[in-house]
């Protein structure tokens, strides 16, 4: 904003001293200036430098670069953006990317998608009939992060972390994010290859003591009710046979979103799940007691394997739970609508995966839900 007044002959400083609020307000809102409710969010101004401002898409390669830097100092990344700001991300990378890559001797292997118009959905308007817009013509709207779950196959990783883009720090707090990102990576690395190593043990037939172990290890580890009718073996096989997550929860303070349950689906075991509280009937008082009592919630960080041990990737669309759809009251046009929206993707999306929680420092969670949120000590620099 600084540069925006300069550029125009006025000083940013004079305007504040004076207490007039009107330019500062036109330079954030207008069109014709910042635009700032246009904008993505990750295209924003976050953290203010000594010398510059960087948005929310500068930070996260930041963060990556200084996480994931591999042996031949390769980062990759992948953002799902909306298709009217895709040229904008890329204008941005272009001009971050080489400061990036010789700070951290890295080279940024960035990808980008958009959610594909196939998933989109249709809407209902008040009295249950079909949303038409002005012109006549049925409205679809994006069906929610739900439809990602395709993106998140078709990046090609093995192992993904996946984090908002509005939760990010600046430089000087990074460090505990980035020891607690590594710590989640490390536990899911740790429990796929322990599940593998006791189920081939178990093959054998004559790791006697592999047995004891497996039980102890899928009840204390991976949050297995105990089955007599499953053996171990089976169990363990289950587990290599679809997608695990460790997820990284925090203390709830008040939080909207989802948090971790123990869920019990009709006709299968009592399981791990991030739920969200529009999937829950707070109208029922021991669901609202449930609710209530939560003591966590889901900072959406966390990080996913989503290959087989064999290195075949999973068909993740085949692990969502269809029944988890919802439908979210929005407005089109100043009218308001009920839109229906696929499975979320930490939620029914991926209903089927092997789910472990991890408690996490409140520091390494800083979301920026308004722009009240950046002035919060999280996102200024440490004095």
């Amino acid at each position: 904003m600084r540069r925006y007044f300069k550029g125009r002959g006025d000083d940013l400083d004079r305007i504040a001293a004076r207490g007039d609020c009107a330019p500062l307000l036109h330079a954030l809102l207008d069109d014709d200036a910042l635009g700032s409710p246009e904008r993505a969010k990750g295209l924003l101004g976050f953290h203010l430098y000594r010398d510059t401002t960087r948005t929310a898409f500068e930070e996260h390669l930041e963060e990556a670069a200084a996480l994931l830097r591999a042996g031949d100092g390769r980062v990759a990344l992948h953002f799902t953006v909306s298709p009217q700001h895709a040229d904008a991300f890329g204008a941005k990378l272009m001009q971050a990317r080489g400061a990036i890559e010789q700070r951290h001797t890295a080279t940024l292997d960035i990808g980008f998608s958009t959610q594909s118009s196939a998933t989109d959905t249709i809407a209902l308007d008040q009295q249950g009939a079909l949303f038409r817009n002005k012109d006549g013509r049925l409205l679809f709207r994006p069906g929610g992060h739900g439809a990602l779950i395709r993106n998140l196959e078709n990046c090609g990783g093995d192992l993904v972390f996946i984090k908002n883009i509005d939760n990010i720090v600046p430089d000087d707090r990074r460090e505990p994010v980035l020891h607690w990102r590594r710590a989640l990576g490390g536990l899911l690395v740790r429990l796929l290859s322990r599940t593998a190593e006791l189920a081939a043990r178990l093959r054998k037939n004559a790791d006697h003591g592999a047995t004891a172990e497996a039980c102890a290890f899928l009840t204390d580890e991976l949050g297995f009710a105990e089955d007599p009718d499953l053996p171990p073996l089976d169990a363990l096989e289950r587990v290599l046979a679809r997608p695990m997550r460790v997820c990284g929860v925090v203390r709830n303070t008040g939080d909207p979103g989802g948090g971790p349950f123990w869920v019990q689906r009709e006709g299968e075991a009592v399981s791990r799940q991030i739920v969200e509280t529009a999937e829950i009937d707070t109208r029922d008082p021991k669901q609202a007691a449930i609710l209530g009592g939560a003591t966590h919630f889901n900072p959406t960080d966390m990080v996913c394997a989503l290959r087989r041990p064999d290195g075949q990737a999973f068909a993740l669309d085949s692990f969502v739970d269809r029944d988890a759809v919802f439908v979210a009251e929005k407005s089109s046009g100043g009218r308001a609508l009920r839109a229906l929206e696929h499975p979320g993707l930490w939620n029914g999306a991926m209903a089927h995966w092997t789910t472990i929680f991890v408690e996490v420092p409140r520091e390494t969670f800083q979301p920026v839900k308004t722009v009240l949120d950046l002035l919060g000590p999280g996102h200024r620099p440490v004095a």
